[in-house]
């Protein structure tokens, strides 16, 4: 008789802000929550992979001092003492926290209350400020908190959904799904992408607006002025419960089309489209919020909300999409520089003075502390004495990246909580605290509709590592606050925290979950998907303002007036505009996603789009490298050209690291340019220029070892057999078998080599007996061979010549660059059964699988299709 395998775990994944409901088995099983509201069973190809991810290799797994190992009782003394003893010399605000949304919220809950209620500073900021600070900061102009007004269930309500900066098909690809099946139910729905670069959430769209950069402010003062002259103004709504309408809209008023970069015509078009129907979702993101005046923006788009009544009802409101599983969580409980938790504000008297009673602490921040950017110059010029940094990767993540890597250095006392021994910023710091990671941690996140989901553990800590919360807490009894830190448990840190958030009814807040605060263990471990508020009286959930009730001290909603700010202008030497962004299967710096070798396979290497106008100005062409440089820094890329991009402009990822390439490190380009009332560093517009990069050779390699980026360009992607990498020099090598042993990482085993000086190329194989451990080819030009292919022959038994022929033989047809990460679908594959008359999604999903799983990869079978033409068939 069989045992039963064990139920799988229903937890929540720990990627983007939509926060898909997940099954994990210990055996690393993945499924979608079938359950679970935000997905209904979907996940997008990184949420698939995540048994993929789940190995020790990378890991911290024991706290190190120096680059020694060392016990739990003296790294957490030594935290404990340098934070004492900064803070002593040198007062509160010299020392500072630097968090995370991949945190949980009891994690967030716990250093919140450490740094602003016992250290009494309130400089801990979050990398939640990259990426919807502006939004926080319009919600509070607006509504008086920070509150989403609506649920997921209106864009499938909707008659119109409007994108603004949002890549949704890649970002947070279930959403996207979720919107592209209504659309599919009820063709009816119309779907506008505002967006100055074309993307794969724009195959969607009945109309895609290429506004110029920044002109998102104008087409929404343009929008409101049309509303004032249609009559469309909600005049009930507006005296009831708004105010700020006329200054709003004289200033709407004097915002000239030109400003938005459109024609009369695609202006006319979504003026009509938008107030023509009532039922519209405003969805908005990056592209939004990472901006100088992103702020702003934000307003802009709540002013015609607010201005039409057409909020907080089913299928209409404005819509902020966060990027981290967890930045709402971090919001909500105070986890930004200028709050309190629960919405309360830190600058108010009453506010602090209540936190502090709740909490019984002996000091209380009573000032607003460093955003993240000002944080990192404050540790460059000697007023951080004392950095913690949590569950992120900030040399990386932000902007002026190597000016944050020697800030860090700078201060004298460092110590990161994290998952991996290597990144980019663990090389940077004094202590390395090792922390579960997910499945391993229990807690809470709360997505982009204010949803409560459990993240649930599954799998044993690995080594000596600790849930953040746990970790945080050790530190704050050491520190001599035994009593206030003495949790116990997770669900008794939740506890506390929703009984704190009985403040925010008390103050007129919109945050209260106090309705979980009685909680026992058992029901926290069984706590469903809840959306807040959760009052201890009274219905859960809902949305927020139909009738009105904002939470400014009047009641009422405040109409901003916004001035759309200039055209951007090119800088001598700079004329080139740097957009970055995401790719559909990576997540942030990849220590979790590059460990899965078919999220690696979409797109292996950092590359810059650039228009074929702007190429050909610059005598680039496709698949060569080019330097991209501002004053702050530069990074190397491979060239795609496309005209995505508008002229002027070039796009980037920012997801590569140091770790896994030499010069992929494109926020060390960023200008640290920062809104002024959010502090959101501007990532989507910093001068650069381009310069081709003069390679004396391109290489690709693929290994059964793990290589290292030591070029002068150099991109590593794991592979299912081991890794691949393309590489670049200046000076052609004398020994190509020389240089092929150092890059594939392979000292033994047995060289093939085939060289023509004449072409100036060489291919080499290394095998142990008759199997391929390694295989290098190289060329004067971009290396023009089958990868796909050549990757799967690592671990194969072949004759190693027949390997170095970098293309498949007639009975091994190439599957070609993969599309579907979930099945390995390469492009050959598909478009053979396009012109073999697969011309519709479904059907293509039928005859390769492509699509069939979790849908991210459908945009772009789409555009296959389009750009695919069929074989005609023969007259019979």
């Amino acid at each position: 008789m069989t045992q039963d395998a064990p139920s799988p775990t229903c937890t929540t994944c720990p990627y983007c802000g939509v926060g898909c409901g997940v099954l994990a088995g210990a055996d690393g099983s993945i499924a979608g929550d079938p359950d679970h509201p935000a997905n209904l069973g979907r996940l997008c190809s990184k949420g698939s992979a995540l048994g993929e991810t789940l190995d020790l290799e990378g890991r911290l797994l024991a706290p190190q001092i120096g680059g020694r190992r060392a016990g739990w009782d003296e790294a957490l003394d030594l935290v404990a003492d340098r934070f004492k003893a900064a803070i002593a010399e040198h007062g509160p605000d010299s020392v500072a926290f630097y968090v995370s949304g991949q945190l949980l919220t009891e994690d967030y809950y716990v250093a919140n209350k450490l740094m602003k209620g016992y250290m009494g500073s309130a400089n801990i900021d979050t990398n939640s400020r990259l990426c919807m600070a502006s939004s926080v900061a319009g919600h509070k102009r607006a509504f008086g908190t920070d509150t989403v007004p609506g649920q997921y269930t209106d864009f499938e309500t909707a008659d119109l959904v409007v994108l603004v900066g949002s890549n949704l098909a890649w970002c947070h690809p279930v959403l996207f799904q979720r919107l592209q099946a209504a659309k599919q139910a009820r063709p009816e729905l119309k779907v506008v992408v505002i967006d100055p670069r074309r993307t794969a959430t724009s195959n969607l769209a009945d109309l895609h607006l290429s506004i110029r950069p920044d002109g998102d402010a104008a087409v929404f003062n343009l929008l409101l002025a049309e509303i004032a002259k249609r009559g469309l103004t909600d005049e009930a709504f507006v005296a009831q419960g708004v105010n700020g309408y006329d200054a709003a809209l004289a200033t709407a008023q004097q915002t000239e089309t030109t400003e938005t970069g459109l024609t009369a015509a695609e202006l006319n078009a979504f003026l009509e489209m938008w107030c023509s129907t009532e039922k519209v979702v405003t969805l908005y993101s990056q592209g939004v919020n990472q901006s100088s005046c992103g702020t702003d923006k934000v307003n802009a788009i709540l002013n015609c909300h607010l201005a039409t009544g057409r909020i907080g009802r089913a299928g209409m409101g404005p819509f902020s999409m966060t990027g981290q599983p967890n930045a709402m969580g971090g919001r909500e409980v105070g986890g930004l520089a200028n709050m309190l938790a629960c919405h309360l504000d830190i600058e108010n008297a009453d506010h602090r003075d209540a936190v502090q009673e709740m909490w019984s602490s002996p000091t209380m921040a009573t000032k607003p502390g460093l955003k993240a950017v000002d944080l990192f110059d404050a540790c460059a010029d000697g007023r951080i004495k004392a950095l913690w940094i949590m569950s992120t990767n900030p040399v990386v993540s932000l902007p002026d990246a190597d000016k944050v890597a020697a800030a860090i250095r700078v201060v004298p006392f460092t110590v990161m909580t994290d998952i991996i021994a290597d990144t980019d910023t663990g090389r940077c710091v004094d202590v390395l605290l090792p922390a579960t990671g997910w499945g391993e941690k229990s807690g809470t996140v709360t997505n982009s509709e204010r949803c409560i989901s459990r993240q649930r553990k599954f799998l044993a800590a690995p080594g000596e590592a600790r849930p953040d919360w746990d970790i945080i807490a050790d530190v704050g009894r050491r520190m001599g606050w035994t009593e206030a830190f003495d949790y116990r448990s997770e669900a008794e840190v939740f506890r506390e925290y929703a009984a704190l958030s009985a403040l925010g009814p008390r103050f007129a807040r919109d945050f209260d979950i106090s309705g979980l605060a009685n909680l026992t263990d058992s029901a926290y471990d069984a706590l469903s998907p809840t959306v807040w508020p959760v009052p201890a009286e009274g219905a859960a959930g809902g949305r927020f303002f139909a009738k009105g009730g904002f939470y400014h001290a009047d009641g009422k909603a405040k109409m901003l007036p916004i001035t759309p700010p200039a055209a951007p202008v090119t800088q001598v030497g700079f004329p080139v505009r740097l957009n970055t962004g995401r790719v559909r299967d990576h997540w942030h710096t990849m220590t979790r996603t590059g460990k899965a070798p078919r999220l690696g396979a979409h797109m292996a290497e950092p590359y810059l789009e650039i228009h074929p106008q702007d190429a050909e100005e610059a005598g680039m062409g496709d698949a060569e490298l080019v330097t991209v440089s501002s004053p702050y820094g530069a990074a190397t890329l491979r060239v795609l050209v496309t005209d995505r991009v508008q002229t002027g402009a070039v796009f980037v990822p920012m997801h590569w690291t140091d770790i896994v390439s030499t010069t992929g490190r494109i926020n060390a380009v960023i200008a640290p340019v920062t809104d002024p009332f959010s502090g959101q560093p501007a990532s989507k517009g910093t001068p650069v220029a381009l310069e081709r990069f003069a390679a004396g050779w391109y290489g690709f390699a693929a290994s059964t070892e793990a290589m290292t980026p030591t070029r002068p360009y150099a991109a590593i992607a794991r592979t299912k057999t081991g890794t691949r990498a393309e590489v670049a020099g200046i000076k052609r090598p004398s020994d190509w078998e020389a240089e092929a042993r150092s890059v594939l990482g392979l000292s033994t085993g047995t060289a093939s080599v085939i060289e023509d000086p004449a072409r100036g190329t060489a291919r080499v194989a290394i095998t142990e007996g008759d199997t391929i451990i390694g295989l290098f080819f190289a060329a004067p030009s971009p290396v023009a061979l089958s990868r796909s292919h050549a990757v799967a022959l690592i671990g194969a038994t072949e004759d190693p010549f027949r390997a170095l022929a970098g293309i498949p033989g007639a009975d091994r047809p190439d599957a070609g660059a993969t599309v579907c990460a979930c099945f390995d679908v390469g492009v050959n594959d598909l478009r053979r059964a396009i012109q073999d008359g697969a011309n519709t999604v479904e059907a293509l999903g039928a005859c390769t699988q492509a699509g069939t799983n979790c849908g991210s990869c459908r945009p772009e079978l789409q555009a296959l299709i389009a750009s695919t033409p069929a074989l005609k068939l023969a007259a019979e």
